[in-house]
């Protein structure tokens, strides 16, 4: 259960300053910053560039000068290019047509820019390239184990997850609900990302009930209400603003009629739950979805290539077999080696907690197996699995051992 003492006092609209200092460590070069709202985008950079020139898209004043004239802003960086060599764009999402000044500043004047933002889907709907390879790309994710560090609550990441502007927030409910208003307005409504928004605010819940299962696009239509081809534009609206994400299954020289269809995360539990409109204290039959994706988004945190902190694995799966049968959280790929990673929502483990596990250790090139649960002691099985507590789990991902 959540207490006071993990909120700080300070609570100004939906930007929180964090104290939690962050992981993510900024590139030599120029680079984009994407993130769900409230995930500490705009902290991060103020702290790790402060003598950085700084233009803030959110301040109306400035995105409409902009708007009506993007060759301001180009004026603006001629006359500080020789005295700030780091520049901060937030909400760069806002106004893709400055990314051509931007291009330009890199390549004629070696500005280095840090490029904010919670959504690249105007980006790519305008055509833009991203710079083509002249910035970097990572994602901030939110707040992490050991960026709580001793603050650090399974139960209460679980229930309202982990974003620095939900988690220093003393009235936590109150807050979640605010932001998923604040996402429907801010982010859908205002950057006009969909037509119908009464039509996607059904779609959220019905979406969040798919957390950590294969997703059913026709199911999910149904139950919106809304057309099967919409859905597919819905669930990409979830990924390009960093609110869900959806993990393929892993494929063996399948034929077409084998293939299996991806799975659906959300990012934040919280988030999820505040959709729903589900803050309780979650059930049995709710911990174990909601720590098996709590597990996928520091899989990828950490691990996915040219995302998040760093690069460990080369692809990230869920494996079903094409025959039927249990099924495996989670496939790492490194090179040609697989590590096989299931989630179990509980103290103690049975034998059928480790059916899928023995199963995928005929898949070639299965190099090791791991279940994550929540004892406390690590173990390996006869048959060769490491069964490994949360604690012990997050420390192997810390050091690069998964």
């Amino acid at each position: 259960m959540l207490t006071r003492r993990h909120f700080s006092s300070h609570y100004d609209g939906m930007r929180a300053e964090t104290r939690y200092p962050r992981l993510l460590k900024a590139p030599a070069q120029s680079f984009f910053v994407f993130g769900m709202r409230g995930v500490g985008k705009t902290t991060w950079a103020r702290q790790a560039f402060p003598d950085a020139f700084y233009f803030d898209l959110l301040d109306e004043g400035l995105f409409q000068s902009y708007l009506r004239d993007p060759r301001l802003f180009g004026r603006e960086l001629l006359r500080i290019a020789d005295r700030r060599p780091v520049v901060v764009i937030d909400e760069v999402q806002r106004l893709p047509t400055l990314l051509n000044e931007v291009h330009r500043f890199i390549e004629s004047h070696g500005l280095r820019f840090v490029l904010l933002g919670s959504s690249a889907r105007k980006l790519k709907q305008a055509g833009t390239n991203l710079l083509a390879g002249r910035a970097l790309r990572r994602i901030m994710f939110p707040l992490l184990p050991h960026e709580l560090a001793s603050d650090f609550d399974l139960g209460a990441i679980l229930r309202f997850g982990s974003l620095p502007v939900i988690w220093q927030s003393s009235v936590t409910e109150e807050s979640l609900d605010a932001y998923v208003q604040l996402y429907l307005k801010q982010e859908i409504q205002a950057e006009a990302l969909v037509r119908n928004l009464p039509g996607f605010a059904r779609f959220l819940p019905v979406a969040a009930l798919f957390h950590g299962q294969v997703l059913n696009v026709a199911g999910l239509a149904r139950d919106a209400g809304v057309a099967r081809t919409t859905i597919s534009g819905y669930l990409d609206i979830l990924a390009d603003t960093h609110v869900a994400w959806m993990l393929p299954a892993y494929e063996a020289r399948l034929r077409v009629k084998e293939r299996k269809h991806p799975k659906l995360y959300w990012v934040d539990t919280g988030v999820m739950r505040a959709v729903k409109r589900e803050l309780h204290p979650p059930g049995e039959m709710e911990r174990g979805p909601l720590l098996e994706g709590w597990v996928g988004s520091l899989l990828r945190a950490y691990g996915e290539p040219g995302v998040g902190l760093g690069r460990q694995y080369d692809d990230l799966f869920y494996w079903a077999p094409a025959q039927g049968g249990s099924e495996v959280d989670f496939l790492v790929r490194h090179g040609l080696e697989f590590t096989a990673i299931e989630v179990k929502a509980k103290d103690a483990l049975v034998p059928r907690d480790l059916t899928g596990l023995k199963a995928i250790g005929d898949l070639k090139g299965v190099s090791r197996r791991i279940v994550v649960f929540l004892g406390e002691r690590p173990f390996r099985t006869e048959a060769g699995i490491d069964a490994l507590p949360v604690r012990h789990f997050l420390d192997a991902l810390e050091q690069g051992l998964i």
